[in-house]
């Protein structure tokens, strides 16, 4: 069984990006749940999605994951990716992006941000840490939306350079066909070519 916590905030994509982790699982035949647990129904909430699948041709009753189940966290934010890290397994691997984006109570009272620092404790307290420059590669490919689809191929990349995470469970060639049935038409060639420039900027680690 392997289970996997995305987590964001509102508009950044963590349901879709699931959806596509879920739609690459169901295509090797595997059981699998998802849920989502949503801290605020508009842009600038926190958004975090349960992936659960069996990938042992388990059955799977639940779809929540417990703290400490976490096998791979992505976390599309660093606060984000603090907020999940008891969701992390001892062994699990956390694949965080750069960018930070302060919540809108940090803006309105004139708080710092220390993204830095969030970073150094993530990568100080996971077992396995990757951390991502996304914007970098989303600018790359000429849109910031395809965050949340970098954000999953590094995720694979990292899990079977590591041998954590997913492992060797779902390759990049697996969650390119399960983004084409999750994706609208217009937007695949994009979304495919996120997941080729993430593959090049980190083929250090592959």
């Amino acid at each position: 069984m392997l289970n996997v916590l995305i987590a964001g905030i509102g508009g950044q994509g963590s349901v879709l990006a699931a959806k596509i982790l879920a739609q690459a699982a169901q295509n090797r035949g595997w059981q699998v749940r998802t849920a989502e647990t949503i801290g605020m129904a508009q842009r600038g909430g926190n958004v975090t999605s349960h992936i659960r699948m069996g990938s042992n041709g388990e059955a799977i009753h639940s779809s929540l994951v417990a703290h400490g189940q976490a096998d791979l966290v992505i976390a599309l934010e660093p606060g984000e990716g603090v907020r999940a890290l008891p969701y992390l397994a001892p062994n699990g691997l956390m694949v965080c992006a750069s960018t930070p984006i302060p919540s809108v109570a940090t803006s309105l009272a004139g708080d710092a941000y220390q993204a830095g620092e969030l970073l150094s404790h993530l990568r100080s307290h996971a077992a396995h840490f990757v951390q991502v420059d996304e914007a970098a590669i989303c600018d790359a490919v000429g849109s910031r939306k395809v965050a949340n689809v970098v954000m999953l191929a590094a995720a694979v990349i990292s899990s079977r350079s590591c041998q954590a995470g997913l492992g060797d469970a779902i390759d990049l060639d697996e969650l390119t066909r399960a983004l084409e049935m999750c994706v609208k038409e217009r937007f695949i060639a994009l979304n495919c070519s996120a997941i080729e420039l993430t593959n090049q900027a980190l083929s250090g680690v592959e």
